[in-house]
């Protein structure tokens, strides 16, 4: 079985205007699946949490109806809806957005990271949004082109 790696950034947004949310999306419905490359969580702690705490949706319950509905991404975002009494706060989700655009990785992940794909660590690249973009990208060209 294919083991992918997500390439949807975090910094997009579908329709509802959530940020990260069409990436958690695509990795737990490719964990539900049993093809999630196994470097990557299908929910894990960082955007992955604060978007579920910013929609106020237990993990537990969210991965269990990606398992069981297998949604579209606009099926989820109608089941988030529904959850949250049809609407979402709209300072809330900016706040989110301005979290996970202002998140940056430690000294440590950054230079590891940079190491990785091959850039210098200028100080140019500190948010975690283009860090993840570009290792995620390293990785999936290291397995699926290279």
């Amino acid at each position: 079985m294919s083991q992918i790696i997500p390439t949807i950034t975090s910094g997009i947004a579908g329709p509802l205007g959530v940020l990260h949310l069409p990436r958690l999306w695509q990795k737990a419905s490719l964990g539900a699946a049993g093809k999630l490359h196994s470097d990557y969580p299908a929910a894990g702690a960082g955007y992955d949490q604060m978007t579920l705490d910013a929609l106020g949706i237990d993990r537990d319950i969210f991965l269990a109806f990606i398992k069981s509905e297998k949604p579209t991404y606009t099926q989820l975002e109608q089941w988030i809806l529904d959850q949250r009494g049809g609407s979402l706060d709209v300072d809330t989700i900016n706040a989110h957005n301005e979290a996970v655009v202002g998140y940056l990785h430690n000294d440590e992940t950054r230079t590891r990271i940079l190491s990785t794909v091959g850039i210098a660590d200028t100080g140019a690249i500190l948010d975690a949004i283009n860090l993840n973009n570009l290792e995620d990208w390293h990785d999936f060209h290291a397995q699926e082109i290279a």
